[in-house]
């Protein structure tokens, strides 16, 4: 009809447009659902295993770096006994059975000995074949003592004291006869020195001159006569130099006059100016045994903690001119801090072949890895 309006039907989606939509969406979502649960499962793994290798790489670190349990021997239980002589009654041991058992000789000069806890013998524990001794004359008595400084000295504290007498006593026990009958092996022993691994190390007692030189020098001689009669000091005859199980070794005001003076026997050797090694030929094996110098002394200022490659340079010239003469390299004065940085000096140096490492902390140098303790810079041990 006309002027009747068109019906217009709505427009509807249809049933099946409808389902594709809906299990399209549905698809969707599952599909980030299980992308976002693989995610999570992944990461889960990779963070677990990021654990397991931490603790992996742990355990091999404190492996590594933990120490081997100490050496059961005589001079550990001396260690724990002792007493500052002349304070206790009766005076602890000075030897024990099995002294040194286990027990490797290192490389290493324990600087200013006498200030550990107990001098002589916790370098002795700890393997160190070289310690030093600080010496003063203060009056007529003939004295030898034993300090850093003058407030320091102590009527006890004296060289014989605190290590010619230990020494003795050491020797004369480490060279006693068997307690069994041994005459039909019709064999001489040889001399045995402290060291039971190593009985031929020889033990370098680096005595400090601080007083007057040319007055101290022959009270030194006098004290070492119970050793000397004994044949226990390394010594010059006029001809060779023939070891023994003790080197005396003057430094500070040490004259070197009076360890040439006598041509055919000399039992006191010196320390020589390393520095100056190159160009003084005076300096043998037959009067000196260290060639010593103090670091900065040797190669200046060491900035920023490095070596420059003509400081190195330096250091290997000296330490081979040293050996070509028969002498022992050291340099005093090394860094104690940074950890890291004496670490680095210390491996720099014997990378080079440095006679002796000139140390304070005993426990850091006698490690049997002490190279490994500091990683990127960082100490660990």
């Amino acid at each position: 009809m006309k002027g009747r309006p068109e019906r217009r039907w709505p427009k509807t989606t249809s049933f099946i447009g409808r389902f594709r939509t809906l299990t399209r969406g549905l698809k969707d979502r599952k599909a980030l659902g299980k992308r976002v649960l693989i995610g999570l499962l992944v990461a889960v793994i990779i963070t677990v295993l990021s654990i397991c290798i931490w603790y992996v790489l742990l355990a091999a670190l404190v492996v590594r770096l933990s120490p081997p349990p100490p050496p059961s021997n005589g001079i550990q239980q001396i260690v724990k006994q002792w007493k500052e002589p002349g304070t206790a009654s009766p005076p602890p041991p000075l030897w024990l059975e099995n002294f040194t058992r286990d027990l490797v000789p290192i490389a290493c000069h324990s600087h200013n000995d006498y200030w550990r806890n107990v001098p002589l013998f916790d370098a002795l524990s700890v393997g160190c074949s070289s310690v030093e001794a600080d010496i003063w004359i203060t009056d007529s008595s003939g004295e030898l003592y034993v300090g850093h400084s003058q407030r320091s000295l102590r009527n006890h504290r004296t060289l014989k004291s605190l290590y010619l007498d230990p020494l003795f006593t050491i020797l004369q026990n480490q060279n006693s006869a068997p307690s069994v009958n041994t005459t039909s092996l019709n064999t001489t022993l040889p001399v045995q020195g402290i060291f039971d691994t190593s009985p031929n190390t020889t033990l370098v007692l680096l005595l400090d001159f601080k007083t007057d030189g040319a007055s101290l020098f022959p009270l030194v001689e006098k004290h070492l006569q119970p050793l000397r009669e004994k044949g226990w000091l390394t010594h010059f005859n006029g001809t060779a130099v023939i070891p023994g199980p003790i080197t005396i070794v003057g430094s500070g005001n040490t004259p070197f006059d009076s360890i040439i003076a006598n041509s055919t026997y000399r039992d006191i050797f010196f320390d020589a100016p390393l520095e100056s090694l190159a160009t003084e030929t005076k300096y043998t094996t037959e009067n000196s045994y260290y060639a010593s110098v103090a670091l900065k002394k040797a190669v200046g200022y060491i900035w920023f903690n490095k070596f420059s490659s003509k400081q190195t340079e330096i250091i290997q010239k000296q330490i081979q001119v040293a050996s070509g003469r028969g002498l022992v390299s050291r340099y005093w004065d090394l860094p104690a801090w940074p950890v890291s940085w004496r670490t680095s000096v210390w491996r720099m140096m014997t990378d080079n072949g440095v006679g002796v490492l000139n140390v304070d902390d005993l426990a850091g140098a006698a490690r049997w890895n002490w190279r490994a303790c500091s990683v990127m810079g960082l100490n660990l041990c």
